[in-house]
């Protein structure tokens, strides 16, 4: 089990070894199946009967779920879904326990962030040979396919069937700009101008909401890359990370300067859900957040008080952003029931099914045929950022999704000290040094066992 707590990378060194052997040791006794209780290496099952399904953004998406899982056993009377909604900070860990101590779901969501965390403990099911031989086949985007290939660990398999596409979005408060009289914020210097101001701190309005909280660390490499324009996440060398480059230092010295100066004091420790309300219920200018708050804000603020655009561009009028993860679905190798749980997979990844989850979520959909549907029209972000990653404007700097120690780094050991950026505790430069060390020590140990 990968120790969510884990602080230095000396520990990953030594864990790592034992990942491997661990998961297969914990899976002679994980497994959900038809009774949910333990037991071995699942089995394809009767193709009947319970299956278990964690839903990897609990609370965000339980409505529309329980919907889909609805007309699932309407369609398939001998198959019922047991749903368990889990809220997304707590699933990596709510699954890595699992895999150590039993009681792995049949089928849950597994998006390419936390993908390679899994896989290297053994504990799902690759789904090459299912696709190829499902209705599937063909039908579902051959770019989500790849990412979530390659976010696996290096074996070029597919653990995960991909149901959606995010990006991410800056939001802001068309009637507020309107009012200000400034420009959109489709620049770096329109944004930072704006969020000055925006700002009353005595009418309790401010000109933006950083996330402080869970999540913190995306948002943040997103602004640095952002600024600096700097397209790779590695050098040339592909050992060396670029995120402490002095242009993105800079960047995110400007970029964590903008706390409690233009922005609530709240948002140290806010997570998405609890910003996106903010934003919601209040009189805050702009919100970055991604395609996936869209609905969201139209149920708060209606579609004539704000806008969805893609982020800023930065130097020489070019616009880079980070990667977004590929969400999608993964059949746990625990499983007793591989075969509903299949089914099930394939029902969400239908044509209409996968239209109305990515409406709901405001995402971009997996199935070739729902991204086609009329919905993406009007729903603005959704169809701007489509345009903006296929038009030449954009440049992705990819992640490292692949990396085992990737969701550790960027999660648990990283998050608290951002917190202490925010603060003015912790210098940015300090802050990049520090995790620039640990992803070169987990490139270079991924390099070695995967060369």
């Amino acid at each position: 089990m990968k120790i969510s707590n884990r602080s230095t990378s000396t520990g990953r060194r030594r864990t790592s070894a034992a990942v491997a052997l661990g998961a297969v040791l914990a899976l002679t006794a994980t497994a959900c199946g038809d009774d949910g209780s333990g037991g071995g290496e699942g089995a394809e099952g009767s193709g009947k009967g319970k299956i278990v399904f964690w839903d990897n953004n609990g609370g965000v998406r339980t409505d529309i779920w329980k919907e889909i899982i609805a007309d699932f056993e309407k369609a398939n009377p001998d198959i019922d879904v047991q749903y368990v909604g889990i809220a997304s900070t707590e699933y990596q860990s709510k699954v890595d326990t699992a895999i150590q101590g039993g009681g792995l779901p049949d089928v849950g969501g597994v998006g390419a962030a936390m993908l390679a965390g899994f896989a290297a403990q053994n504990a799902l099911e690759p789904l090459d040979g299912r696709l190829a031989k499902s209705s599937l086949n063909g039908k579902l985007n051959k770019d989500m396919i790849e990412s979530l290939k390659a976010a696996g660990g290096g074996d070029d398999k597919l653990y995960s069937i991909p149901t959606s596409a995010n990006n991410g979005v800056l939001y802001y408060r068309t009637d507020l700009f309107k009012k200000a009289g400034l420009a959109e914020p489709t620049t770096w210097e329109n944004f930072y101008k704006a969020a000055e101001k925006l700002t009353d701190k005595s009418k309790n309005a401010f000109g933006y909401t950083i996330r402080g909280g869970a999540g913190s660390i995306a948002q943040a490499l997103d602004a640095m890359y952002g600024q600096s324009g700097i397209t790779s996440f590695w050098d040339s060398s592909g050992e060396k990370t670029t995120v402490n480059d002095p242009k993105n230092v800079a960047a995110l010295e400007k970029y964590a300067g903008l706390y409690k100066k233009v922005t609530p004091a709240a948002d140290l420790n806010n997570d998405f859900t609890k910003m996106v309300a903010q934003w919601d219920s209040g009189t805050i200018g702009m919100l970055n957040h991604n395609l996936g708050s869209y609905q969201d804000h139209v149920k708060a603020l209606g579609v004539d008080k704000f806008r969805g655009v893609p982020q800023p561009t930065g130097p020489g009028g070019r616009r880079v952003q980070v990667s977004n993860p590929v969400d999608g679905l993964g059949l746990f190798k625990s499983s007793k029931n591989k075969e509903a749980a299949w089914k099930f997979i394939e029902f969400a990844l239908s044509h209409e099914v996968n239209s109305r989850f990515n409406e709901s979520a405001g995402q971009v959909p997996a199935n070739l045929e729902a991204a086609k549907d009329p919905w993406i029209e009007k729903a603005e972000p959704t169809k701007l950022a489509a345009r903006a990653l296929s038009d030449g404007s954009t440049s992705i700097v990819q992640l490292p999704y692949y990396l085992p120690d990737w969701n550790t780094i960027s999660k648990a050991d990283n998050e608290p000290n951002f917190q202490k950026v925010l603060l003015g505790k912790l210098s940015a430069k300090d802050f990049l040094d520090k995790m620039a060390e640990q992803l070169n020590e987990a490139q270079k140990e991924w390099k070695q066992q995967n060369g």
